[in-house]
């Protein structure tokens, strides 16, 4: 018995680029239609969202039936709450607001099995196989076939971003530019020079210190960010496309009803 390997660290340890969507709803079955479609990975939020542990844990199942990862956004809280999401199988986990290099090095130490870190051992959860895997086993293949992402979304971390890339046990630095833009006092004002400014820095010292890089994109801005240098991108939400398909079709019923009718009906 074999821990599922990552499709993502596949795919971004072969120089690929992985493809990842957000879902915001709490049906499994959304999950599962997005891993049909073809996704790398199908980015979970516990942070904003109110999606109790069952739930995530099912549609970390519903993604994996197609070979599709699962990273989980943690609240921040208790060291639970950060490995909870792995031991239900995810494949990554990424931390919200890491604001200091002290911060980054509290993830590792809690997220991280031996010599990495001290995260807390069961190995009877799915990631497990339920203690179908050996002891030692469980805890390198963790090790290897886990992403640990930490969230750049705020200034602060900045002055740390060079020694925060440089820890072992995080594989990906995760740029978030709505709240990043929020931080330095312009919220929503995305012509911000520093947006653009941090968002490329943060891929080249991701990339000069080995680690991969990661946003929030469209399909407009895709490919300037992979020759940017980020290999990881979340590109559109569920919540978003539904109110897409949505729209035009209550404008039809508008036209409709502004129209002359050709005919009323009486009863």
């Amino acid at each position: 018995m074999e821990m599922r390997q990552s499709r993502v660290l596949n795919k971004l340890r072969s120089g690929q680029v992985a493809s990842c969507v957000k879902i915001n709803l709490s049906d499994p079955r959304v999950t599962e239609i997005a891993a049909i479609c073809g996704f790398d990975c199908i980015w979970l939020d516990m942070e904003h969202v109110p999606t109790d542990w069952v739930t995530v844990e099912n549609q970390i199942r519903a993604a994996k039936i197609h070979d599709c990862d699962t990273m989980v956004r943690v609240a921040r809280g208790s060291y639970s709450s950060h490995i909870q999401p792995f031991e239900a199988d995810a494949a990554g986990i990424m931390v919200p607001h890491v604001m200091s290099l002290e911060d980054a090095k509290k993830v590792v130490w809690q997220t991280r099995f031996h010599p990495i870190g001290r995260r807390a051992v069961d190995g009877g959860n799915a990631d497990g196989a339920y203690c179908l895997i050996d002891f030692n086993e469980y805890i390198a293949t963790a090790n290897k076939e886990r992403f640990v992402v930490v969230q750049i979304e705020d200034p602060e971390p900045l002055n740390d971003l060079e020694a925060i890339c440089e820890l072992p046990g995080i594989d990906m630095i995760f740029f978030g530019p709505g709240d990043f833009s929020h931080g330095i006092g312009t919220p929503g004002k995305w012509d911000n020079p520093l947006i653009a400014e941090t968002r490329k820095r943060i891929a080249e010292v991701a990339i000069k210190k080995g680690k991969f890089a990661g946003t929030v994109g469209g399909t407009g801005n895709l490919h300037d960010l992979i020759n940017m240098g980020y290999n990881f991108v979340s590109v559109g939400a569920d919540v978003v496309g539904i109110s897409v398909y949505f729209k035009p079709i209550l404008e039809a019923f508008g036209k409709s009803n502004t129209s002359q009718a050709k005919g009323v009906y009486k009863d």
